[in-house]
């Protein structure tokens, strides 16, 4: 999927399910994250609306830094432990060494943009395998 940084999902909604008639799968809140997000469906993949929840939120420092839009990309895997140990091995610098539970029960671990060109790739393990 694609993380997209907003303000306001309630506000952003509107874009995507009336103007691009992209189907709204659901909205949570990820408590651990400090965030609200709303999943739509878009073709093969998904777009993850981020909303912060805080303002000490990393979503938060992100549209106070950068403004909204794209926060990051996820990449669906099988062994979300293995391909950190793997990306670690190759140099690459992550945000967490150990999984974590993100939106819909997801494992998920960060690569650090640092290591990536500068961009947020975010690594999703999902029983359903749907990222």
């Amino acid at each position: 999927h694609v993380g997209i940084a907003v303000t306001s999902i309630e506000k952003a909604l509107p874009f995507y399910v009336d103007t691009l008639q992209l189907k709204l799968l659901g909205v949570e809140e990820v408590e651990s994250e400090k965030v609200k997000v709303a999943f739509l469906k878009a073709g093969e993949t998904k777009i993850e609306l981020l909303e912060p929840t805080s303002p000490e939120s990393a979503v938060a420092k992100f549209i106070e830094k950068r403004g909204e839009g794209i926060h990051h990309v996820a990449l669906g895997v099988d062994d979300i432990q293995e391909r950190i140990n793997e990306l670690k091995e190759k140099g690459i610098r992550m945000i967490q060494d150990e999984p974590k539970r993100g939106a819909g029960g997801a494992l998920v671990a960060f690569m650090h943009p640092k290591s990536t060109g500068g961009v947020l790739y975010e690594l999703c393990e999902r029983k359903d395998a749907e990222v």
